[in-house]
């Protein structure tokens, strides 16, 4: 972030800059302002702004016990492997029981943790979903000095196909 464009006092501020583009999606912002790093324009003027962002939650599966369970076991089973070779590697004499101990107390331990974490929604939520931040449009902004060089060379940039 350059200092033009940097928060005051480390507090938000409003983007600044005149228009010189407008994209339905951030990748084809992010290659019109890397079109302009191509042709050497001064990018430390420019700023993409998403335009009314909205947080969509896309809803991947199905909750049940068993998907709970196998997760909560199979993440359990990782941290206890990862536990017992560390404690492997400063026992000389224990060969392979401190990773047979750590493997079976960590699937133990996750398919309690993840069974109390499920049980405590009272099936609220049987989904898993992944969230994002996305825009319904991207401007490129710049600074009045460079805004008619920079929309000049925006003109130029074929549309992707």
């Amino acid at each position: 972030m350059t200092a033009a464009f940097a928060p005051t006092n480390g507090l938000p501020t409003m983007p600044e800059g005149w228009p010189i583009g407008s994209y339905v999606t951030y990748k084809e912002a992010q290659r019109a302002v890397d079109h302009l790093a191509d042709n050497e324009f001064p990018v430390q003027d420019v700023t993409i702004v998403g335009v009314e962002p909205m947080v969509v939650e896309r809803v991947a599966a199905r909750l049940t016990w068993g998907r709970v369970l196998t997760t909560g076991a199979a993440s359990g089973a990782w941290f206890g492997l990862f536990v017992g070779l560390l404690l492997s590697l400063f026992s000389s004499t224990a060969g392979f029981a401190p990773i047979l101990i750590g493997v079976v107390s960590g699937v133990v331990f996750g398919l309690a943790w993840s069974a109390v974490q499920y049980g405590a929604t009272r099936g609220q939520r049987d989904f898993v979903s992944h969230s994002q931040l996305v825009a319904r449009r991207y401007d490129v902004l710049c600074k009045p000095r460079n805004a008619e060089l920079g929309r000049t060379l925006l003109t130029n940039l074929a549309p992707a196909l």
